[in-house]
């Protein structure tokens, strides 16, 4: 690595912020070289947020300590930091998309800088400036395209075209991946490898470990507000990279369970479903499998093959059935709403938390106790302590982190808003607990207490259905593994068979073109006898 100044773009120098008594940042140092992907790394509250509201003007000079030398010069954000940031060639893609629905590429990515000549936006050169960007930095979308009507991938390329639109010399990815697909990803990383062309320096924020080691030409690692170290990406493995995270060794990814399955106690067979907003076009194909006492049934597949779609069905809150039956302990159930499905015995801790599972503007404690109050209401109050003192059992069994349940949800890191959904669903004593992809967003810290406490609820004979975008955690968690593919079931493997190779197969088609092809193979061979 060059010891030449000029290599450096950034230099944080003794960076320390506080928030109301609590230190965020720590006496920070590091630098990022010149056209580099700089992966930054740690725990939630490890500080990265913070570093980056301060680097992109959120948090202007003077609000901390310490300072950022940027292109050799010191960095100061006074005043409309946000603009100024830009201005300066900073900018940010956030993991939640800021982009307008109702318009185009074009006017996304020229939105409050539209050219404008004689007092009209001259709307052919904002759409052929905007095909110059997508064509420089070889992005495959349309200026014209309304994004409404465009995947999350697409989205995603639109909004590191409209930071680029700003001539943008530092570009922070904040969880890039965290709903794309495996295709998308993949062209995600193309894209990066393009901007480090053009000479663009990307700071890469993933709880995705693996990612670093596909992008990334060095790594800060990130605890307590403090700086553990900056290393070439070469120089590190993924265990070396998870145990500087949280501070100890950790020997295994995902926690030995002692889990012994029983009887089968719910069945899906054959299952159709519309969605809501179509009376033609199936969501649900023909899904069928089942799921035993105390068993974790991972549920894999392919972007947009149903997954999230058939939960939320058996749930009651998205499609309308119209072929197929539910059983559970014997009984055919007919589910319309969450509010049967809790009666029934379901419970769902749904894919995005902070839409489907929590109210944020509300405390821990009524996020716990909301779905449940008829367990403390009586004669049309609710007795304020017994609702107290449950949701501070849950609180305290599930390890949540927090001075007062009285504190706000959203003040919370990813894997506590977690744990506070899952409190709310086990407060509602179910026999089955659907996790939509249950580590979505979450350091790997804790996801290690969210597998434990799975392991530790199939222990007690609940059951489980995972459904989870990442193959190790499915190999890793699941007893047996439901396989879906273009809204149907496509098999289901033990999992002392099964294989990433295999769950692909599945995932893909391969596996039922395969089985096919030889099928008619043996018949052909059969018939020349």
């Amino acid at each position: 690595m060059s010891d030449n100044t000029n290599d450096i773009i950034l230099d944080i120098k003794n960076v320390t912020k506080h928030f109301s008594g609590v230190t965020a940042l720590n006496d920070m140092s590091f630098q990022i070289r010149r056209g580099e992907i700089h992966g930054l790394c740690g725990e939630n509250g490890a500080g990265k947020s913070t570093l980056m509201k301060i680097l992109c003007g959120v948090y202007p000079s003077g609000s901390y300590e310490g300072s950022i030398i940027y292109n050799g010069r010191e960095l100061r954000l006074e005043g409309n930091s946000i603009r100024q940031a830009i201005k300066e060639g900073i900018a940010i893609v956030y993991q939640e998309l800021t982009l307008v629905g109702n318009m185009t590429v074009g006017e996304n990515i020229f939105l409050g800088k539209e050219p404008v000549e004689n007092g009209v936006i001259n709307w052919d050169k904002l759409y052929s400036e905007t095909q110059n960007i997508l064509t420089k930095y070889r992005l495959e979308i349309s200026p014209q395209a309304l994004i409404k009507r465009m995947g999350v991938g697409k989205q995603q390329m639109t909004e590191i075209a409209k930071a680029l639109s700003e001539d943008a010399k530092v570009l922070i990815l904040d969880e890039p991946t965290s709903a794309l697909s495996a295709a998308e990803i993949d062209k995600l990383m193309e894209i990066l490898a393009v901007l480090k062309e053009h000479g663009v320096t990307c700071i890469y924020i993933t709880h995705k470990i693996g990612e670093f080691f596909r992008i990334a030409d060095s790594i800060t690692v990130m605890r307590d507000g403090k700086v553990v170290t900056t290393k070439p990406t070469r120089e590190l493995n993924v265990e070396k990279l998870v145990s500087l995270m949280v501070g100890r060794e950790m020997k295994e990814r995902f926690p030995t369970g002692n889990r012994h399955p029983g009887e089968v106690i719910f069945e899906v067979e054959n299952l159709h479903a519309l969605p809501p907003e179509s009376s033609e076009r199936e969501v649900l194909k023909g899904v069928s499998f089942n799921l035993r006492k105390g068993e974790i049934l991972g549920i894999a597949g392919l972007m947009g093959s149903g997954r999230t779609e058939l939960v939320m069905t058996l749930f009651g809150e998205y499609g309308k059935i119209t072929q197929g039956t539910i059983t559970l302990d014997g009984r055919q159930l007919s589910i319309r709403n969450s509010r049967e499905a809790m009666e029934q015995g379901l419970g769902l801790v749904p894919e995005d938390r902070k839409v489907h599972g929590l109210i944020l503007i509300q405390t821990i404690l009524k996020n716990i106790s909301l779905a449940n109050l008829d367990q403390f209401s009586s004669w049309m109050r609710i007795d304020a302590n017994a609702e107290l003192k449950a949701s501070t059992g849950f609180a305290k069994s599930l390890a949540i982190k927090t001075p007062t349940l009285q504190a706000k949800v959203d003040s919370l890191s990813g894997g506590n808003q977690q744990k506070v959904v899952i409190s709310k669903w086990l407060m509602s004593k179910p026999k089955i607990l659907i996790m939509d992809d249950p580590t979505r967003g979450i350091d790997v810290g804790a996801k290690y207490e969210i597998y434990k406490l799975m392991n530790d609820l199939a222990e007690q004979g609940i059951s489980i259905i995972m459904i989870s975008s990442e193959l190790e955690e499915i190999l890793g968690m699941s007893d047996r593994i439901m396989v879906m593919c273009e809204g149907h079931s496509a098999g289901t493997l033990d999992i002392v068979d099964a294989t990433e190779e295999k769950i692909m197969a599945l995932a893909t088609g391969i596996a039922a073109s395969s089985a096919s092809a030889n099928t008619n193979i043996s018949k052909a061979v059969s018939s020349h006898a």
